[in-house]
């Protein structure tokens, strides 16, 4: 891209996620292990000479073109315009604050970036709660970037608590064996048949869901238009990345499998509690998918922002359709492994098909034919249409600091997601922790965190008694 005269268009993806539609937020949360000494100066030189310099895009606006088109427009930042610093009552227990920034999560969640300086704004918090000293609260319009891009921004940002001139490293991927050449053309034309079967097929059942099938309305989907604008709480649950990775061993599947089968049991459990029959409704997630060409951690800034990076900055996400599998007869004496089988089978079956791509094709045509707020609204209708999604990002192994106060723990959420739970996943220095946005009043969030937990319990007591 070009920036020099400050200047230069603004990708599809990101006129889809900031439009008259859509207007999606990505917020990090930070909770630091001391109290937050707040040096105005030192916080401003800060974004200036490390946050701004991340991304042009920390520096501009969106502008429409003639043609109503959307591009990025530099500007001069006043730093002081987004940063922001609560003031609660003082002299306040932990578990007081945990109110006071419960509500203020639920209010900054509903505020709309303007549209005239950029988007992104951080509030310190510098009230202790029950689970930090201080919290540090970004938030950023997925315009900017998907989450990949912006936790990599935030790392950069950081550095190791024990060691700054130490790298971070990251929990490793491990890639299966790539077959023979001798097996895998034996077995070509089978395979194509299948790609192309389960391509049209998964096409045909996604183009259907956007537009025409909607989800059951049920104890997690309200079905109501326009939910993306109310209040919300956040139920964060952690797990032990160990004790997941024992279960993926057992059952020979991927972490996020494993996980994605906990949600999945564990929303069908509370469904039940609340409503029996909902047990057994058509529910869908979307699970989001990175598209980029993953080699194990992070990429630096640079390197994303090379022109032709494999692992590039901006939004390079899918969303597959996850059926979520429903209790064959009562839960009790149901197999909870085969949640965790079923999301292996299906996801396994749709990352092999061309279905995210031949619909994102389609999302291009719309774009060319009705324009960019067309798309938005075929987005929207494919979110709103199903029943959760669920994202998750890779974080670091080892503990970080934000100018010299280090985090003990940290969890993003998506905003603006017309759904009424919506679900993210980061694993931080051994952990993996879930967080759930649910619309206040809609869904008891300790009913749900207590549902995935018990799942979670359920699938590893279960895992255990696999025979080696």
């Amino acid at each position: 891209m070009d920036v020099k005269e400050g200047l230069w268009p603004a990708s599809p993806s990101a006129q889809y996620y900031n439009s008259s539609v859509l207007s999606v937020s990505i917020m990090g949360v930070m909770e630091t292990e001391v109290p937050i000494a707040i040096n105005h100066a030192r916080t401003m030189l800060l974004l200036k000479d490390v946050f701004l310099p991340i991304n042009p895009r920390f520096s501009s606006i969106m502008v429409m073109d003639g043609k109503g088109e959307k591009q990025w427009k530099r500007v001069e930042v006043k730093l002081e315009e987004h940063v922001n610093v609560p003031i609660f009552p003082t002299g306040l227990s932990p578990t007081s604050y945990d109110e006071y920034l419960e509500d203020f999560i639920s209010r900054i969640s509903m505020e709309h970036f303007s549209q005239n300086k950029p988007l992104w704004e951080i509030h310190i918090v510098k009230y202790p709660t029950s689970n930090a000293a201080g919290t540090v609260i970004f938030k950023l319009h997925h315009a900017l970037g998907d989450g990949y891009s912006l936790m990599g921004a935030l790392l950069s940002c950081l550095q190791r608590a024990d060691n700054p001139s130490l790298p971070l490293t990251f929990p490793s991927r491990q890639h299966t064996e790539s077959k023979s050449n001798r097996e895998s053309s034996c077995r070509r034309v089978p395979k194509l048949f299948s790609l192309i079967f389960n391509s049209v097929s998964d096409f045909g059942f996604c183009f259907l869901k956007s537009t025409l099938v909607e989800d059951d309305r049920t104890p997690i989907r309200s079905g109501i238009e326009g939910v993306e604008h109310r209040p919300i709480m956040i139920s964060n649950m952690i797990f032990s990345l160990d004790s997941i990775k024992h279960i993926k061993a057992k059952l020979g599947v991927t972490i996020n499998d494993v996980i994605t089968g906990i949600i999945f049991l564990g929303t069908r459990l509370c469904m039940q509690e609340i409503n029996y029959k909902s047990s057994k409704s058509h529910s869908t997630a979307l699970v989001l998918l990175n598209t980029r060409t993953m080699s194990g951690a992070y990429k630096s800034i640079e390197e994303m922002l090379e022109p032709k990076s494999k692992v590039p900055w901006g939004n390079r996400f899918s969303f597959l359709h996850v059926p979520m599998p429903k209790f064959k007869d009562d839960h009790k004496s149901a197999n909870p492994l085969e949640f965790v089988w079923a999301a292996n089978k299906i996801i396994k079956k749709k990352k092999s098909s061309l279905g995210v791509y031949i619909t994102s094709k389609l999302l291009d045509i719309v774009k060319k034919l009705k324009g960019p707020e067309a798309a938005a609204k075929f987005i929207h209708g494919t979110i709103w249409k199903s029943s959760l999604s669920i994202s998750n990002l890779i974080g670091p192994l080892e503990q970080v600091s934000l100018d010299n106060h280090p985090i003990k723990g940290l969890y993003y959420v998506v905003l603006g997601i017309p759904q009424n739970l919506v679900i993210s996943i980061v694993s931080y220095m051994g952990s993996l922790r879930v967080s759930a946005v649910i619309e206040k009043g809609f869904l008891d969030p300790q009913k749900f965190k207590s549902c995935v937990e018990n799942a979670f319990e359920i699938i590893l007591k279960a895992a255990d008694e696999i025979p080696n």
